[in-house]
This record gives structure tokens, sequence and C-alpha cells, in this order.
């Protein structure tokens, strides 16, 4: 392996996906300004909005995820346009 290429900061994460509150610990060297205790230990924590645990492919569900408001925000643009047209 080349030296000085790998970064020397690993430290333990915990990554929560949102949709569903789970939570895994793995090392990272993700930058993060939030931590959460987790099993007596605080840990540095990254917010994720889909991860195995939640996603169809993996659980095999349908879901729709919509954390922000992104398909009403769709909906109400393409409409707009569509008005637009008949004018």
């Amino acid at each position: 392996m080349k030296k000085g290429i790998h970064p020397e900061s690993y430290r333990t994460v915990a990554f929560k996906d949102m949709s569903n509150g789970h939570v895994f610990i793995t090392k990272s060297t993700v930058n993060t300004k939030e931590t959460e205790l987790i099993d007596g230990v605080e840990y540095p924590v990254v917010k994720l909005e889909i991860s195995s645990s939640s996603h169809p492919f993996y659980t095999g569900k349908m879901k729709l995820v919509d954390t922000a408001g992104r398909v009403d925000k769709f909906m109400n643009r393409y409409q707009k346009h569509m008005d637009n047209r008949k004018k």
C-alpha cells in the first residue's frame, strides 16, 4: 500500500436511520457536530434518510420516504406548469 494516502483519524461513529430509528455503529472519518448516548457511551452521530434497515430492496416492503415534502413540492410545480401551458 502507498504510504500517506489513507486517513489516520478513524473513530467510532453511530449512524442513525431517521425513517425507523435504527442505529448502527462503525468506524468512520466523517465529521459530525451532533452526539448521541447509546448504551451509556457517547458517540458522534450521522443522520441518514435511508439505510439497509429501511430500504425497500432489503426489507421487501414498498414504502415512500418523503422527509422533506419533495413529492408535494414536485406535484405543486408540475400543476403550476400545466396550468401555465393551458393559458
